[in-house]
Parts: structure tokens; C-alpha cells; sequence
């Protein structure tokens, strides 16, 4: 179909999927059907080109820190802000910021990628650069085991134009070699027990797992105290205070600047980066935070093992109510075998005051053998919520959620709260 009639018709799909509350996706999925060379063409109007940010654990708040970063450049960046990461979530973000003609007015697009579909996109839109965060066990169902996701990692980093951005410190990826420019970022060795690696998660003793030497332009994170990092690059030492939370998140912003810094070559203006990175605050649903009735409510989203197990190191539950919501949608992973990878034993003295979504009855079996307390257990999110909110009235409150879970809980708290419409 032409684009000047499919561009009309998908910006109308989006328009009525946005009145109906629908998913971000669906008008990704149209105008896919009706126009498969969309998002190619589309893209292919950016002067400075394309970067994928792909891997297992902070694709979404990675992507946030890149974009505000070369934002603070004087950039206008295009991305998939709702964090859909299949080509359809792409395409669908497009349809909201071209004009009716097709022109997106941008200088350069920074794209979340989940790793199975970006081995797709990649073939038809070469990016320039590639950020590679790590490489985690990841809804087996989908995925497999972890060599095929560093499998479709490695051939997503092959597809780059212009050089690849890896995390040194995860072994899957620091031994990628494609032949490309390559840029690393990591930690300082005394760090590293705190960013596990996937063989670090599953082994009785983990080990230092850095084994290479830093490049001569690595990126390090050199000393961690709360939010307050010091990063080294090119001969200096840094010390920034960081806004967003979770121990995580700091080797994510080292990875984001690392990125930046890159792409913007001679002009990269440091100070302003620097600037910009203390007062980025989490993507939506990844340790986002609101009130409601003077309390605060956190939403953390989890996906994986290596994922819960850093949630649940990254905000202790002591001093707030925690409740658990799993779904088994298939943006979710449908096999839920991996709740059992991850040690629960640290909610035992506060317990969890509520238990939701499709396999509530599943993780309440979970915490049972690590003899964790469960006061209530609602499969129906909804009505749950509000039993956790009303029946803790005076209690900071957290909810560690998996994906779709996160959707339909964030959807409800628009109703009792000021929450930021993502679209």
C-alpha cells in the first residue's frame, strides 16, 4: 500500500486504540500488515542513523538514560518510550510522531530491542551503533537457553555500521568479536559481586568474572556509595549523585554515557552530560514511584532471576508493605519455572502482605519453601491492589510485578494518582 494512504489509516488504528485504552502495539501491527516497508523508510530519513540497545536485564531504562543523554546535546532523538521492544512497538511509535505525510523530525533514533526480534529488524534497518547490556537466562520458553541468546546478540552487533558498546564484565559478551570498533564498560573488581554475572547467579562460589584487561577508552565504574557513583574515562576520575534508583541502574547510566559520549565524538559536551545523568529519574514501571493518600508506591518491574534477585537487594523490604503480582502472558514468558532461581529468604521478616495475578497460587508455593509469610493472596490484580492499598494505609508500599501485570496495575493507579502518560 502506498504511504500516503497507509500512513493516514495507521495514525487512525493508533488514535482509536489510544481511546480505548488498547495496548501500544496494535497499531505497530497494522501498519506492518498494510505497509511492510514502514519503519525502513521511515528511519531511513535520520541523519545520523539508528542505535539498538539490546540485551537480557535494562534494555528500557538504558534506552530512557541514552535518549535524555543526547537529548542534553541538542539532539532530537526518536524512541519506543513505552518500552514495546518488538518491531511492531517500533513501528507503532512512529505512527505517533510522524506527520501526516511520513516525516519524523528527528536527528537520530535510540531503539529498545527485545533480542529475539531485533535479530529481525537489524537484517532490513542497519544500525549504527549496537549497546550490548548483558546477556541473562530469559523466559526459556521464548528464548532457549542463555549461548542462543548470546547467539542472537552476537548477530545483532554484527549488523552495526559503526561499533558495538559491551558490558566487559558478562562473559557471553566480552568475548564478542565481529570486527567492528569496540567500545567497553564494566566495574572495578572490588564491585563486581554486586552486578553478578549470569554464571555468577548460578554458581556456589562466584568468583571476580572480569578476565580482560580494560580498553584504552573503557568506561569503569570505580567506587559505589548508595546512589553516589565515581566513574573513570580517558584518565579522570568523576563523581556523580544519582536520581534513579536501584543498584542496577548505576552500571546502566556507566553503559548510557559510554554510549553518548561515542556517538557524539568531538562533540560531546561532558559537563552537560554529567549534569543530565544526576537528575534522570526510572522509566515507567521500573521502580517508578507515586502517592496515594501520603504514601509512597513503588512499581518494580521483574522478568527473569537475575532480575527479581537485584530488585530485591536494590529495595529492602523493611519498613514497607510488599506485594507480588505474576502474570504468564506471553509478553511475560509463560513458563514461570524461573520464580525458582531466585532467593525469596530475605522477605522472611517482613513478609509479603499481598499476592496477585494469574500464578499468585504459584509464588505463594514459591515462598512457602523459603518460608516466607504471605497475609493475603487475590489472583484478580484489580481488586487486589486496592485491598493492599486500603488494608496498609499507613505503610510505604512495593510491588515487585511482571509485565503485563505492570500494565494493568500502572493503568489503576491512574485512577487514585497523578501518573505520567507514556505513549
Amino acid at each position: 500500500m502506498h504511504k500516503y494512504y497507509s500512513v493516514p489509516i495507521g495514525k487512525t488504528v493508533r488514535h482509536l486504540a489510544k481511546l480505548r485504552g488498547g495496548g501500544s502495539a496494535m497499531p505497530g501491527l497494522v501498519i506492518e500488515k498494510i505497509d511492510p516497508d514502514f519503519v525502513r523508510r521511515t528511519l531511513a530519513q535520520l541523519p545520523r542513523g539508528c542505535i539498538v540497545v539490546t540485551g537480557s536485564n535494562g534494555k528500557t531504562t538504558t534506552t530512557k538514560m541514552v535518549v535524555e543523554l543526547l537529548e542534553s546535546q541538542d539532539l532530537k532523538v526518536f524512541t519506543n518510550r513505552t518500552g514495546s521492544n518488538f518491531s511492531r512497538g517500533v513501528a507503532a511509535a512512529l505512527l505517533g510522531e510522524i506527520d501526516s505525510t511520513g516525516n519524523l523530525a528527528a536527528d537520530i533514533a535510540v531503539l529498545e530491542l527485545d533480542e529475539a526480534h531485533g535479530v529481525h529488524f537489524v537484517e532490513t534497518i542497519q544500525p549504527d551503533y549496537v549497546l550490548l547490556l548483558n546477556v541473562m537466562r530469559d523466559q526459556l520458553d521464548r528464548f532457549g537457553e542463555i549461548d542462543t541468546i548470546a547467539k542472537l546478540v552476537t548477530k545483532i552487533a554484527s549488523k552495526a555500521a559503526k561499533g558495538i558498546i559491551l558490558n566487559r564484565d558478562d562473559p557471553r559478551l566480552r568475548s564478542i568479536d565481529v570486527g567492528l570498533p569496540t567500545r567497553t564498560f564494566g566495574t572495578h573488581p572490588d564491585l563486581q559481586k554486586l552486578f553478578p554475572s549470569d554464571d555468577d547467579l548460578h554458581s556456589a562460589s562466584p568468583t571476580s568474572h572480569s578476565s580482560i584487561a580494560p580498553q584504552k577508552n573503557d568506561v569503569s565504574l570505580e567506587k559505589l556509595d548508595g546512589q553516589k557513583a565515581t566513574i573513570a574515562y580517558n584518565g579522570k576520575r568523576v563523581e556523580v549523585n544519582l536520581k534513579i534508583t536501584g543498584i542496577y541502574n548505576v552500571l546502566n547510566a556507566v553503559a548510557a554515557f559510554t554510549l553518548c559520549q561515542t556517538v557524539m565524538g568531538d562533540g560531546f559536551n561532558e559537563q552537560v552530560v554529567l549534569e543530565k545523568l544526576q537528575s534522570i529519574t526510572p522509566a515507567f514501571g521500573r521502580g517508578e514511584s507515586f502517592v496515594i493518600d501520603n504514601q509512597l508506591l513503588e512499581i518494580v518491574l521483574v522478568k527473569n532471576p537475575a532480575g527479581f534477585r537485584l530488585s530485591l537487594a536494590s529495595f529492602p523490604s523493611e519498613g514497607h508493605k510488599t506485594m507480588i503480582a505474576i502474570n504468564d502472558n506471553y509478553a511475560d514468558g509463560r513458563d514461570m519455572s524461573w520464580l525458582w532461581d531466585v532467593d525469596f529468604s530475605g522477605l522472611q521478616s517482613s513478609e509479603v502482605a499481598m499476592l496477585s495475578g494469574v500464578r499468585a497460587f504459584e509464588m505463594a508455593l514459591r515462598l512457602q519453601y523459603d518460608e516466607v509469610p504471605i497475609t493475603n493472596v487475590n489472583t484478580r490484580l484489580i481488586s487486589a491492589l486496592r485491598q493492599f492499598i486500603s488494608s496498609n494505609p499507613d505503610h510505604p508500599k512495593r510491588i515487585f510485578c511482571t509485565y503485563t501485570a505492570m500494565l494493568a496495575l500502572r493503568r489503576e493507579i491512574a485512577k487514585l494518582t497523578k501518573v505520567d502518560t507514556v505513549s
